[in-house]
């Protein structure tokens, strides 16, 4: 294709059906933990959120593109943990329908605040120095322990935890100043 054809085709715009799937990928982790707070048993939970799921995607026609589709997948998802409740109601270690709805509606909110700190805390992540930034994902994202890390970079391990220390209290302070400055404004 010559290069001016390639400059006057534009993008083209995604389907619904499109930006759904994206919705529904991005947020599949959230709405399990949602799921799992009000639902000791992971296995459970894992049920319960393949159950959501399905209704999810059953009413992806229903949803409104531009609202707020967490809070719309967790409404579902209560409401197959409710159902879930119902089918055990003889189990005496269930709570009370009260305190599960007060139990999701903190869930809620505390996932909210959750994703605001992860976002500070990528933006923190980005002011780093590339060797910390570096250090911090051989920990952290690759799962390597203190000493692997350790070995890999030739450095003695008491050197790899207080740098990884001095990070996160570095971390922790830019998130927090991040939070205060956001609470003024």
């Amino acid at each position: 294709m010559p290069v001016s054809e390639l400059q006057t085709t534009a993008p083209q715009a995604e389907t619904p059906r499109e930006e759904f799937i994206k919705l529904f990928t991005r947020y599949q982790r959230r709405v399990f933990l949602f799921i799992l707070s009000q639902v000791p048993n992971p296995v459970e939970a894992e049920e319960i959120h393949q159950e959501a799921n399905v209704v999810i995607w059953s009413k992806f026609d229903r949803f409104e593109l531009g609202t707020n589709f967490f809070a719309w997948a967790c409404q579902i998802a209560n409401y197959e943990v409710l159902k879930y409740r119902e089918k055990r109601r003889r189990d005496r270690h269930l709570f009370s329908v009260d305190f599960i709805r007060q139990v999701a509606s903190d869930a809620l909110e505390q996932a909210d605040e959750l994703e605001e700190r992860r976002q500070f805390l990528a933006a923190c992540l980005g002011k780093l120095r590339q060797q910390d930034r570096e250090l911090i994902q051989q920990r952290y994202a690759s799962g390597e322990s203190g000493k692997s890390v350790a070995e890999l970079l030739g450095r003695p391990i008491n050197s790899i935890y207080q740098s990884l220390s001095r990070i996160r209290r570095s971390l922790l302070e830019c998130v927090n100043r991040q939070l205060s400055t956001q609470g003024t404004s």
